[in-house]
């Protein structure tokens, strides 16, 4: 719980700075907030999911877990100004914690785990509901790599914290992918003050996707690596 406390942290302090490059007319970013509105909505299942399992019971670790995420979001909120690519990467750090973390809590405990059932609002989410606006008709998100929307099994936590580990990964991705300056502008051309993508001719669109399909392709390779080193530990 006190994890997914403050994962959501760092999708609040981008979207407030990028609120207020657009409000003093320096970059206008629809897409890229979108995109990170769309991980903190997913954030919020997982913190929601980790409430229902009972993990904010403890006064104490609701005490840490909240001063430590205001603290936590004003760092993140100067780091961004200073430089966006170091936040995005101490974020993705983050992120790559947050599932190495899960991967050794299945693991260690996939016995138990598979004999529990899974919490309501886990089944809500990822048997009905929006799973991370990331299906959305957008260049930014998993539609893109031409994905189906994803509805994994929640037949008991052993799934669902699979499935939490999954998210967490997309995530790793995402910040990976906004420390490329160049990638991001190319992706969000079109987006600044003049006009939007949604406006863009159906062939720029094609065009956009097949440059985040070739990103997500680049990362597969890397995801293996990363999955075999934990599974040897």
């Amino acid at each position: 719980w006190f994890l997914e406390t403050v994962a959501r942290i760092p999708y609040f302090s981008y979207v407030t700075c990028l609120h207020l490059y657009e409000t003093l007319g320096w970059w206008r970013t629809a897409k890229l907030r979108k995109i990170h509105f769309a991980e903190e909505w997913n954030e919020l299942h997982h913190l929601l999911i980790m409430e229902a399992l009972g993990g904010d019971a403890r006064w104490r670790d609701r005490f840490l877990a909240f001063h430590a995420a205001i603290i936590y979001y004003w760092i993140l909120v100067v780091s961004f100004l200073v430089s966006p690519k170091y936040s995005y990467k101490f974020s993705e750090l983050l992120e790559t914690h947050a599932v190495s973390t899960y991967r050794t809590f299945l693991v260690e405990n996939e016995a138990k785990l598979r004999q529990i059932p899974a919490p309501k609002i886990a089944q809500e989410y990822y048997k009905h509901g929006d799973l991370y606006m990331f299906d959305a008709d957008s260049e930014f998100v998993r539609d893109a790599t031409g994905s189906e929307v994803r509805r994994p099994p929640v037949d008991n936590l052993y799934d669902i914290f699979t499935n939490i580990l999954d998210d967490e990964w997309e995530h790793v991705k995402t910040m990976v992918m906004c420390q490329d300056y160049d990638s991001v502008e190319e992706l969000m051309s079109g987006t600044g003050n003049d006009t939007e993508v949604s406006d863009a001719s159906d062939e720029k669109r094609q065009a956009v996707r097949a440059k985040w399909k070739t990103w997500a392709n680049s990362l597969q390779s890397r995801e293996h690596n990363f999955l075999q080193n934990e599974a040897s530990w």
